[in-house]
């Protein structure tokens, strides 16, 4: 990881593409159709213009972006280390207008999550985690999106150690919109032998930092991702002892970055295992 690296730096990239987000989302806004029928906004784009832009001008580094240009692996395969964003992620949950969306920037090195910001702006809860330093929670004062760095040490500092007294036996998170027949079997068959389990339900990489701070204790993800998706959250998730795991196997391998199919594989985000 470059010694140089500022995360005061990055989160205020991750607040700046916030602040334009919101001003988005608080007026009517046209929504547009990929090829792969996934939603885009003028929020997605301004966002990953303002990320591309601010990365650019404190890091040499290459920029890998879900609004971004498609890499060919020939060129990918050679990164040792790379900015990963996903400028909003749960576009979906911003089109709804529920606020469970984020801003998301990781950094990669070697295939591993080494830094992550995810921002969710219309919740005022930011994430942060820098492999080696630990991982944090910024709340924003008032909903104020002031981005110079005294503002941002007037911010609260948490690190991520929320641990105590449990209302549940387990505490599942799974996704709003991808709750489909493998989840459901994997979520039946894992509570089937305990007396009182909650279900919990969020939107966006949200779902992985409540594992992380420990809001709840497992996240199945048996449906499709890209890792843009899951970076940003993933070193966080790291950072605070936990991990996201590969579903379905017994050595219990961590996902893994910069593959020549971007897709993720199916995981599982929890307490960290000993490898075998």
């Amino acid at each position: 990881m470059p010694d140089t690296l500022d995360m005061n730096q990055v989160i205020t990239i991750a607040l700046d593409a916030g602040k334009a987000v919101m001003e988005i989302y608080e007026k009517d806004f046209d929504v547009e159709y990929k090829a792969d029928k996934s939603p885009l906004t003028e929020a997605d784009k301004k966002a990953h213009e303002i990320i591309t832009e601010g990365l650019q001008k404190i890091s040499p580094l290459p920029i890998l972006s879900e609004e971004g240009k498609n890499i060919p692996y020939e060129e990918r395969k050679n990164w040792e280390r790379y900015w990963c964003v996903d400028p909003i992620d749960g576009t979906k949950e911003f089109i709804k207008k529920n606020g469970e969306f984020t801003v998301n920037i990781a950094l990669i090195e070697n295939g591993e999550p080494v830094a992550g910001v995810v921002f969710a702006p219309a919740l005022g809860e930011l994430y942060w985690a820098q492999k080696g330093e630990g991982a944090f929670k910024l709340m924003l004062d008032d909903g104020c999106w002031m981005l110079n760095g005294e503002d941002l040490e007037k911010a609260s500092k948490l690190p991520l150690t929320t641990k105590g007294e449990k209302d549940s036996d387990l505490r599942i998170v799974a996704s709003k919109s991808h709750l489909n027949d493998e989840t459901k079997a994997f979520i039946d068959n894992l509570t089937s032998n305990i007396q009182h389990p909650t279900f919990l339900s969020r939107g966006s990489s949200l779902k992985l930092v409540m594992v992380a701070e420990g809001s709840a204790d497992i996240y199945p993800r048996l449906a499709p991702t890209m890792e843009w998706d899951t970076a940003a959250a993933d070193a966080i998730v790291r950072e605070s002892g936990k991990m996201v795991y590969q579903y379905n196997t017994t050595s219990f391998m961590p996902v893994v970055y910069n593959k020549e199919d971007l897709l993720n594989p199916w995981f599982i985000v929890q307490e960290r295992k000993e490898q075998k």
